[in-house]
């Protein structure tokens, strides 16, 4: 298994492979370095959840608490215990499930609860934008001052499930979805010819090509290019206006985003019943963060390969490896299932954590399997989370998290039962075979 090059701040040195090896230097352990950098990872993934929730006018003392501790424990360099740090990044996983579900309910009291919608991958006549990132703040106010310009509004990446909420949704000019995970950008950008909005993290540095017409908002700053103060979008939309309307083009497929819990609840005891006569054998999440990496095509293939009777739930931009997938569905059920951004992650738990009730077995008794796709920061937060609950299982891909070394994997691989994908056809014939 492949794993990522990291850069030690401590003693200016690289390692790759199993970690450190320059003890001495800094006087820590290789493991412990890991562990600090792995905690680094997941506040960093949790402060920018907060971030978004605390736009919409949510916060919670707890957490701002367990930061402050954190960001203490980890760059003053307080913390040397190994086992320390492990329950300090369990609690994390607690603190994210805190996050997640703050912010999810910030979107929903403010956006109302989303509801499965068909979106074009294609556009229509006239002016455009598109808003890449995941603040729904900044693309709701985009929204309302781009009203009756004739300007129509595009999302980008893991902006896509915007369209699912009925509070966005009821914008006629939000006109559909355009590109994939946020690594396609610089192409997808390139091509379109309107103005561009970026709302987070997940922004690349752009091209000349269309530099000049791109803006940011909230916390992103790029070289070269206009940053927006607070939420008034004049010169995004002035931009626009300037520039060539874009031609009515059909897209490639229609996308189906918009799967609450309340939704997929509401007919749990359908799928009660065809699990228990057979006609649904098992469920798998797949989805997490997306990388240019080729070996990333697991995922499609490995959707691609499962048996009719399976149904897959996706989330966050490691969706885009198959949300363009015709599925089908089992007597109603839809066999594909996108429940919506990274931190609506905690959808996916709160589901799993009812059908456990609905059949009467714990989570890890259930017929479900993770398949997880990795980068780092938000992805850690989130790994962390599921560990905290218990969920054992877990296959993870195409790489290793960057913090792991042989010492962090093996306790992850007995604590946990993590596992390491391997190709999709030997992987789908020992999970159905249990």
């Amino acid at each position: 298994m492949e794993r990522l090059e990291m850069f030690c701040y401590q003693c200016s040195q690289t390692a790759k492979g199993t970690g450190c090896t320059v003890k001495g230097v800094c006087g820590k352990e290789p493991t412990v370095a890991r562990l600090q950098d792995n905690l680094i990872y997941a506040i960093k993934g949790m402060s920018a959840y907060l971030y978004h929730a605390r736009e919409l006018g949510y916060t919670d003392s707890e957490i701002d608490g367990f930061l402050e501790k954190a960001f203490y424990t980890t760059f003053t360099n307080v913390n040397f215990d190994a086992e320390s740090l492990v329950k300090l990044a369990i609690e994390a996983g607690e603190m994210n499930l805190k996050t997640m579900k703050l912010l999810k309910e910030a979107h929903i009291k403010t956006y109302g609860e989303p509801e499965p919608t068909k979106v074009q991958t294609g556009t229509v006549k006239g002016h455009g934008i598109i808003v890449t990132g995941h603040g729904l703040k900044a693309l709701e106010e985009l929204l309302k001052q781009t009203e009756g310009t004739g300007i129509n509004v595009y999302t980008h990446s893991e902006m896509l499930p915007a369209h699912g909420y009925p509070g966005l949704n009821k914008y006629k000019h939000l006109a559909g979805n355009l590109g994939k995970a946020w690594f396609d950008q610089k192409k997808l950008f390139t091509e379109f010819p309107g103005a561009i909005l970026a709302t987070s993290n997940c922004a690349l540095i752009p091209k000349e090509e269309y530099r000049d017409r791109m803006f940011t908002a909230g916390p992103v700053r790029l070289p070269g290019v206009k940053h927006i103060d607070g939420y008034d979008f004049t010169p995004v939309i002035e931009m626009a206006k300037s520039l060539p309307e874009l031609e009515e083009k059909s897209g490639d497929v229609t996308l189906t985003t918009g799967f609450s819990k309340s939704v997929v609840l509401s007919l749990a005891d359908k799928i009660k019943e065809l699990v228990e006569n057979g006609k649904i054998k098992h469920f798998f999440l797949v989805g997490g963060c997306d990388s240019r990496n080729k070996k990333a095509e697991y995922y499609t293939e490995f959707v691609k390969l499962l048996p009719e009777d399976t149904v897959v739930l996706t989330l966050a931009c490691g969706k885009f490896r198959i949300n363009d997938l015709e599925l089908g569905d089992i007597e109603g059920i839809p066999r594909l299932i996108d429940l919506g951004q990274c931190n609506d992650a905690i959808v996916a738990i709160e589901i799993a954590s009812a059908l456990s009730e609905l059949f009467g077995v714990g989570v890890n008794e259930l017929p479900l399997t993770l398949m997880l796709s990795w980068m780092e920061q938000k992805a850690v937060a989130i790994l962390w989370s599921l560990l905290a609950l218990g969920i054992k299982g877990i296959y993870l891909g195409p790489i290793l998290p960057a913090w792991v070394n042989e010492d962090i994997l093996k306790v992850l691989k007995e604590n946990y039962d993590l596992k390491l994908i391997g190709s999709p056809e030997e992987d789908i014939k020992n999970i159905l075979k249990k």
